[in-house]
């Protein structure tokens, strides 16, 4: 296998184990999202199971979803962003988190189901390769998602491939100022970090 896919199936099984397992208790998961940015009165309003204490920032800070809009979330896990998102866009608006693992899609769609979030739907793919129609959203959010893409110049084309003409972005991730070490670029056990 290849350093590339090894280190994205290092990616995927990480998230895979986070998907199917409960790794942190609801608090710890809570304490961290708060401490990332969002507000506690958002999170009051959301199903605990959607929050798993992932993220680098708050990307709604930017964002701020309007009534009507159409909304689009990359790696959208259980669907925190995408629930926040849906309360803001209302009934005549809609979003789409999209996530590569099939497991965190079905437990999104349950949650939403479940919660009652009519205007708000998940679906498989990679951000590489959205499975979107061109020009379908006004939104398009991240929450540090885009840092673990080994194709970063391929997913922002993909990102401004299905916005709208004029529509925007909110993204909340990690860069670097310099290369890493090699060593660290090759370690797929880095992904877990």
């Amino acid at each position: 296998m290849d350093k590339d896919k090894e280190i994205k199936k290092a990616i995927l099984d990480h998230y895979e184990s986070l998907a199917t397992e409960e790794t942190r208790t609801q608090e710890e998961a809570r304490t961290i999202t708060e401490s990332l940015g969002y507000k506690k009165e958002d999170l009051d309003l959301l199903p605990e199971e959607a929050d798993l204490g992932l993220g680098c920032g708050n990307p709604h800070e930017m964002a701020k979803p309007q009534p009507g809009e159409s909304v689009l979330d990359l790696g959208s896990g259980r669907g925190l962003d995408c629930f926040i998102a849906a309360r803001a866009v209302g009934g005549t608006g809609r979003v789409t988190g999209v996530d590569a693992l099939q497991s965190m899609v079905d437990k999104a769609n349950a949650i939403a189901r479940k919660q009652g979030f009519d205007n708000c739907s998940f679906i498989q793919g990679e951000i590489e390769d959205i499975p979107c129609e061109d020009n379908s959203f006004d939104l398009v959010m991240s929450n540090c998602v885009i840092n673990l893409s080994l194709q970063k110049p391929t997913v922002y084309k993909e990102i401004f491939r299905v916005l709208k003409p004029g529509g925007r972005t909110a993204i909340s991730d990690i860069t670097t100022k310099k290369d890493l070490p090699p060593e660290w670029v090759a370690d797929p056990h880095m992904a877990k970090t």
